[in-house]
């Protein structure tokens, strides 16, 4: 049977990556990130979509040497086509369209946020890592979405819950900013949290029916709680940050927990995946294995270096979209938003 190779070009946000897989299996992925952002605290859209510009050629060019395959090897190219910034989804579509073009090879359009799900299906050729059985629920969560998913088969995933406004991520990145710990601020978060108590202060938590999230009260209650401390002590984040810190991250672990717990009951369902940027935390991690203790849940964390956006994610679902010979045409357009 003759080999697969499949390219991956994940360029949604202000990561450049490309990744080769052969047969499912990763050979490389190698993601070039930006700096550029640090100093506006948050990604600034045009600077991404020129940083992409440069980035991803050699980026491409690496992945495949790191593979050790020829671009005539190839059966197809698989890329983000959207949720993400139109300007930065743009760069890649069009370097997959000309290059699969110029090959002459099928494109496989892949969806960012199931990329993210289908992280938990990545083998390397040495590794031993478990991949879900279907059906599972997986509790997507990052600096744009939170959202609870039925996963029932890499094709079929049913969003059960998500946050009516803001996400976890953001509402994180958002408190970050205003204590003036800069941007990203969910690892500058996470580091001061593991020093901290996490009972220090109370935050509201909001109550939503069903499994839908909201992080919106939150960040304000987190905010206005703030601004009354520093207004009595100048140095008041200065003294309590890490305590600070623990508090926020312990109320945003609990109010995504809750709402899984409650999905999982309801559904019936033991095999619990977490996936997204978010993923990386570890209050949030350790949740999980708390929740497996506790509640016999099979879970399933993804390894640091699949949470945050890369292409490896997208050539797995470019992987089994290719096996379905379900490919797109050429006229596919970049979306900006959309659902899994």
């Amino acid at each position: 049977m003759e080999d697969t190779y499949i390219l991956g070009i994940e360029s949604s946000c202000d990561d450049t990556s490309a990744a080769v897989m052969r047969n499912g299996i990763l050979l490389s992925n190698v993601t070039a990130s930006q700096a550029v952002h640090e100093a506006y605290g948050g990604v600034v859209p045009e600077l991404a979509s020129r940083a992409h510009e440069q980035n991803i050629v050699p980026v491409v060019d690496q992945a495949l040497k790191r593979a050790g395959v020829g671009r005539e090897q190839l059966s197809a190219i698989a890329f983000t086509r959207g949720p993400g910034l139109l300007g930065s989804l743009l760069v890649g579509v069009s370097f997959a369209k000309g290059m699969a073009a110029s090959l002459q090879i099928p494109l496989i359009d892949v969806n960012h946020l199931q990329g993210h799900i289908m992280a938990h299906f990545i083998h390397t050729p040495d590794d031993d890592y478990v991949s879900p059985q279907f059906p599972f629920l997986c509790l997507l969560v990052s600096g744009g979405n939170s959202q609870i998913v039925l996963v029932k088969s890499y094709r079929e995933m049913q969003i059960i819950g998500q946050t009516i406004d803001d996400a976890a991520g953001e509402a994180i990145d958002k408190c970050s900013k205003v204590m003036g710990l800069g941007y990203p601020g969910g690892p500058i978060i996470d580091r001061l949290a593991r020093q901290g108590n996490p009972e220090a202060f109370q935050f509201s938590k909001p109550n939503i029916p069903g499994y839908d999230y909201s992080f919106s009260g939150l960040k304000t209650s987190f905010l206005y709680s703030l601004r009354d401390w520093v207004r009595d002590d100048p140095q008041f984040v200065e003294h309590h940050l890490n305590d600070l810190a623990a508090s926020l991250e312990r109320t945003i672990v609990d109010i995504l927990m809750k709402k899984l717990r409650l999905a999982a009951r309801d559904l019936k369902i033991s095999r619990v995946a977490l996936a997204g940027g978010v993923s990386a935390n570890n209050g949030l991690r350790n949740a999980f294995h708390d929740h497996a203790r506790r509640y016999g849940w099979q879970i399933f964390i993804p390894r640091f270096s699949y949470t945050t956006d890369n292409a490896a994610m997208i050539a797995m679902v470019g992987h089994f979209k290719y096996q379905d010979k379900d490919f797109c045409p050429m006229s596919a357009p970049a979306f900006s938003r959309v659902s899994v």
